[in-house]
This record gives C-alpha cells, structure tokens and sequence, in this order.
C-alpha cells in the first residue's frame, strides 16, 4: 500500500514514518494509502529548509516573484482536472465541486500575482524642510499554514500564494484526511520555477503541528479548523511569539422573510446545505424562517432534499458525495437522532443512506429537520454534514436575536425583497460575511475572508488586503540629504514638535 509522505527542500522526503493514520477512498469505505506522520525532527528539516531559502527568496524582485506565480497559475489551470479528481477521491465531493474550489483558489492566486502593486508604500516629499518620509513593507520570514479536510486545495492556495509573493517562505501542514492534493501542489510550485526550500509540506496530527508552533524559526502561523482547535492554535503561537490568524468553525444561519421569493430560496439553501455533503465552513445548516411562510418552505425543501442525487464523487451525475470517515458519520447521524429526541421533526431523514455498489461508503443522505430549539443539541453542534435545521420566527428582529445569540459569526444570509430589510439586516446581525439574497458569501480574492466571534481569533481576516498586512510587517523611513557640511552642523539636540523647521 502507497505510503504519503511530505515535502522538503523541493523535492518528496522518504519519511521514517514512526507512525501512520488511513486515509480512505470515502465512496468505498476502503483505505487506500498510508499517511507518515511528521517526528519534530522531520518538522525542524522543513522550517530549517524554509529559513535557509528565506535569505534569498525575500530579496528577490517583486517582478520575479509575480513571474513565477503567473507560472504557477499557468500550471494550476492546466493540471484542474487531474487535482480535482485527487481532491475527490480523498475528501469524496463531486468533481464539479472539487473544480469549484480549485477556482476560488486560483482567484487568490491571480490576486498575488498583482504583488507589485499590492506593495506599494507611501511617500511624503518635504514632510518638513529637506525631509521626506516614506513606508514600505517587508517580508515576516517562515509562514506555517495548519489547513482543513474540508478543501484540501482551496485553503491552500488562499494562504500560500499571498504569503510566498510577499517574500516570505511557507510550510504546509495539511488535513491528515486527504493529503494528496498538498503534494501535488509542491510539485506544480517546484514546475514553476519556485527555488528549492520556498515551499514545504509535511504531514501528520498533533505532533507536527505543536513543533511548528513553538519552533523558533516560524514566523507567522495561517489556520482554518474548528473552533476548539483554533482557539489551541492561537493561544499556543502567540505564547511562543508567532504572529496568527486562526479562522474557526460556524453555524451559519439564512433568513427567509415573507416576502422572499420561496422558490429561490428553497433553490440556494438546498445547494448551500447539502453541497459538499455539508462539509463546508460557510454552508449553510439553519434556515431561520418567519412564521407566515415557514411551511411552504419546508415542503420545498423536503421535496428537493430528496431530489439530491447522493452517488460517489467520480459520478458525473452526482450532486452529493460521502462524508470524510466513518467517524463523521457516525458522528452526524447521532446528531440527527438528538433532534428527535429533543423533540423536532426529522421532515427528511438521511441516517442509513445506502448507494448501490458503494454499500461500505460513508454516506449520509440530506436531512431537513423541522421545529428547531436554540437549547437543541442539534442546533449548538456544528454539524458538518447535509443537514438544515429550520428554526421558525415571528420576522426579523426576533431572526437577528437568534443569530447574534449564537456564539459564532462566521457568514450569515437574508431572502428577502425589502431593501429596508435587507439593509437592517446587515447592519444589525454581529456577522464578519453577509449574503443578501447570496447564500454562501465568500468575498472574491480582493476582498478579504473571516467571521466574527467564536470563528475568528486574532483580528486578521484571510487573503485580500488583509492578507498583505498579515505576512508583511511596515516600516516608516524618515530622511534627509543635507547639501552642505553647514546644514548638518545645525543638528539640534531637542525633540522639536514643529514640522515648519
């Protein structure tokens, strides 16, 4: 059986691999590789690698460095077929979806290839006489990137291309779920001419991720997980002087107000819920539905919900693939059962889903459960799997209370065909990204990407502006050019608050 491994100083690393974990084709329920866990030692070669390649990468011309990541997106475009279907056999999400999450990723590429001019500083001629003042930004050193199982190419490529066009050198520890597609994107930075060392990858759980945290050589540290983790994440790296950004889970809420179009709204909630088998951080899992139009709703929903064609991800035809483990399912089939037992209504139940041929897959089928409490276990677990609870309202102000309850802000949407609602909903929800008749709004790449609450912690935000800001730290050069030896004898020895001298 095939054993992954990382990857190190621009080349695959044979790795003593002490210890291993399964990583399962989900569709069959079949272990189809071995993944080698990283030792600290094999973590400390990477960072090392890393903080060697630094000293040259970071002074290499912006021009070079926009060259190579248009190569690489070059690449990226090329090989999408070949990393979706990589994608899909690990994680088990439709090939399509795959392909979608290689594009939202190849927009933050195509944002950090305009590194130039995302770079520019500031300048103040003749701040005071003879003086001018100008800013620029530097690279921080070792990035470390801790990404999900979720989208194994996607988050990626929202935290390496940026943090690499910036100047600063990366190390990768992707989701011991679906490892694949971290290797396969090493060898495409290695095609497009990025020098040995800029880009690493090593594998692995706790252990490695620990060592990449207190390693002294790691600068800066990217994380997207659940909320517990990153909560971890945070506090760890910032004891030990890293400068973090750890995006955590959600419990994303839609709002459907009387007046929305019902039809479009059963559409996008049903695509935002069940898509990726609901194995999204910003999909969708709780339709918060005024009174009045609460039941038409739900017969939508129920009828498109069973509509959803669940087959393995290879299955041109598939809507909807398995879930990540046998673990998950298990896992999300008990929460389906507490929603009963707290008394909802299971409208559509997709425990015990079963798809011909792939009997041992991890299935689980879409789910719509009805009559939803705040205080349900169903509805205070992120659930990660195709499941929407509807939690029924009397209109809008009682809708933002229960999602300015929650204690996760991560993205949130409103249907509706009220400017003034929609307006007021924006303003008034304690949310980091809002959709307005949008129900999964992930900003494009030039805006910038993370919640609020419990789904953020550190005030950065992933890509974008705010990314820039985060793998660069600022300096500000004041200076003067004295003409003659006379002028610089005049130095003074006071501190002098006038900037007309």
């Amino acid at each position: 059986m095939t054993t992954i491994g990382h990857w190190i100083d621009g080349k695959p690393y044979s790795p003593a691999a002490e210890k291993t974990s399964p990583v399962y084709d989900p569709a069959r329920g079949e272990v189809v590789a071995q993944l080698a866990h990283a030792t600290p030692g094999e973590v400390d070669e990477a960072v090392g690698a890393a903080s060697r390649a630094f000293e040259d990468w970071s002074q290499v011309s912006l021009a070079k460095r926009s060259s190579i990541l248009f190569g690489f997106r070059e690449l990226l475009v090329a090989h999408t077929d070949e990393l979706a279907r990589i994608v899909s056999r690990e994680h088990g999400k439709v090939i399509s979806d795959a392909k979608g999450e290689i594009g939202r990723g190849l927009e933050v590429v195509e944002f950090a290839s305009g590194i130039p001019q995302l770079l520019k500083g500031e300048y103040s001629p003749q701040a005071a006489t003879g003086i001018d003042v100008y800013s620029f930004r530097q690279p921080l050193g070792v990035a470390v990137g801790i990404t999900p199982f979720n989208f194994p190419a996607m988050v990626p490529l929202w935290m390496a291309p940026l943090a690499i066009a910036c100047g600063n050198t990366f190390v990768l520890k992707p989701s011991e779920r679906d490892p694949s597609a971290s290797l396969f994107l090493a060898q495409l930075w290695a095609d497009a001419g990025l020098p040995d060392g800029v880009f690493n990858v090593v594998q692995g759980d706790k252990v490695a991720v620990d060592a990449l945290l207190t390693h002294d050589d790691v600068a800066a540290v990217s994380f997207v997980g659940s909320t517990p983790i990153a909560r971890y994440i945070h506090a760890t790296a910032t004891e030990h002087g890293k400068r973090v950004q750890a995006l955590g889970g959600a419990k994303n809420h839609a709002v459907v107000l009387g007046d929305a179009d019902l039809d479009n709204a059963a559409e996008n909630l049903t695509a935002a819920a069940f898509g990726a088998a609901g194995e999204r951080c910003m999909a969708i899992s709780v339709a918060v539905v005024e009174d009045s139009v609460a039941d038409a709703l739900v017969e939508r929903l129920a009828t498109k919900a069973r509509a959803v064609r669940v087959r393995p991800g290879s299955d041109p035809d598939a809507d909807m693939g398995p879930v990540i483990t046998p673990a998950a399912k298990e896992r999300i089939e008990r929460l389906i059962g507490s929603a009963e037992d707290d008394g909802a209504t299971l409208v559509v139940d997709g425990r015990g889903h079963v798809v011909d041929g792939h009997e041992d897959g991890f299935f689980v089928g879409p789910t719509v459960i009805d009559h939803v409490q705040p205080e349900h276990e169903a509805y205070r677990e992120e659930i990660f799997g195709p499941v929407i609870d509807v939690v029924r309202v009397t209109g809008l102000e009682e809708a933002v209370d229960v999602i300015n309850t929650n204690p996760y802000g991560n993205g949130t949407a409103i249907f509706t065909s009220s400017g003034e609602a929609a307006r007021t909903f924006q303003r008034d929800v304690t949310v980091g990204m809002i959709g307005i008749n949008v129900p999964i709004p992930v900003p494009v790449a030039y805006h910038s990407f993370g919640g609020w609450k419990d789904s953020l912690f550190g005030s950065s935000h992933i890509y974008g502006p705010e990314g820039v800001a985060f793998y660069t730290q600022a300096k500000v050069v004041t200076q003067r050019w004295p003409r003659t030896r006379e002028l610089a004898d005049r130095a003074s020895f006071h501190f002098s608050g006038d900037s007309t001298k």
